[in-house]
């Protein structure tokens, strides 16, 4: 078995509790060939100090300004000199052999990326929000994950413990190929926040490459550091970038699709009115226009992946259910209730 040098890259912005928390049982990991990339966003808070005189063995790159997820991630892979870069949370614990088990899923020669069980940090027997057992999409695109769809969080009883392929893997912790990340350009920027993890895992699809779930390998991730749930502004770029995300990737169909979620997004506003949450709505509509304002920059990637991305994505990682129809009005609350 081949065993592959991993880069661990921790982007982290005025956490430094977080920091102090979570990078001890990162620095621990039993693997032996591993090196961690701490991508500093202009922390005021001594983040960069505090890992010089704790964690000597950090590299700890500082920017002069906050590039968020995508920018601080992209930026700091240059500095990596590992086959296999691990996109890995500030809040994020870490078992001890979570990175032998993912060294065992990429002797998989087909396999470009991983993403480890993600468990709840609070609730260890539970799957966590962010991930759980790996991240499918619907045909309109909606994405849900085994063990959590929509707001229903399973517990973890050994129900999803096959390695598989899932269509996305979640950003709070997941390796990928550096290869391919490079050739597919990395994160797109201009989603800012939220789901350029899985804009990543389409065109990484699109490529011929396969993603892969391994269940062996488990991290605990604490979830909603930057943008609690219900935060409009996290609700802004979840709209906003769903959408974006759509319209560059859908191989068929992308008007009338795009026109349906317009319509359910419109709904879904319209139900956050009538609970009193009318910040909500606003994020909606604001992520409509934005949207938007961005259609041609997104028509023209569009373009442009489609030139050079050419395999299509395997149907069996794209559910052929809508899965708001199947969660609100059938009441299947998990993967295993699903139609398939």
């Amino acid at each position: 078995m081949k065993k592959y040098q991993f880069s661990i890259v921790i982007v982290t912005w005025n956490a430094l509790e977080l920091i102090r928390r979570f990078l001890p049982s990162v620095a621990n990991t039993e693997y032996d060939n591993f090196e961690i990339v701490i991508a500093d966003n202009a922390s005021t808070d001594n983040t960069r100090d505090w890992i010089k005189e704790n964690y000597p063995q950090c590299k700890v790159v500082t920017y002069n300004q906050n590039f968020g997820y995508a920018g601080g991630n992209n930026r700091a892979v240059k500095y990596c000199t590992g086959d296999i870069i691990v996109f890995l949370n500030n809040d994020v614990r870490t078992d001890e052999a979570w990175l032998t088990h993912l060294n065992e899923a990429f002797n998989d020669q087909a396999v470009s990326i991983v993403q480890p069980k993600i468990r709840s940090e609070e609730e260890p027997d539970r799957f966590e929000y962010a991930g759980a057992a790996g991240g499918f999409i619907d045909w309109l695109g909606y994405p849900f994950c085994r063990g959590r769809i929509f707001d229903t969080v399973e517990k973890d009883y050994g129900q999803y413990d096959d390695s598989s392929d899932i269509f996305w893997a979640s950003g709070a912790a997941f390796a990928v190929r550096k290869e391919l990340f490079e050739e597919l350009n990395g994160f797109d920027e201009d989603f800012e926040f939220h789901m350029e993890e899985i804009d990543l895992c389409w065109k990484a699809w699109r490529k011929g490459t396969f993603i892969r779930f391994e269940p062996k390998s488990i991290v605990y991730h604490l979830g909603g550091g930057s943008l609690p749930m219900g935060n409009p502004r996290k609700v802004y770029y979840n709209y906003r970038n769903s959408l974006i995300m759509l319209t560059k990737n859908l191989e068929k169909h992308l008007f009338a699709k795009i026109f349906f979620r317009l319509v359910l997004d419109g709904i879904s506003g319209f139900r956050s009115l009538l609970q009193g949450k009318p910040a909500e709505t606003l994020a909606v509509i604001r992520a409509h226009f934005a949207f938007y304002g961005r259609l041609s920059e997104s028509l023209k990637k569009r373009r442009q992946l489609s030139e050079s991305l050419k395999s299509p994505v395997p149907a069996s990682v794209i559910h052929e259910k809508l899965i708001i129809s199947e969660y609100f009005l059938k009441k299947k609350k998990t993967y295993r209730d699903l139609d398939r």
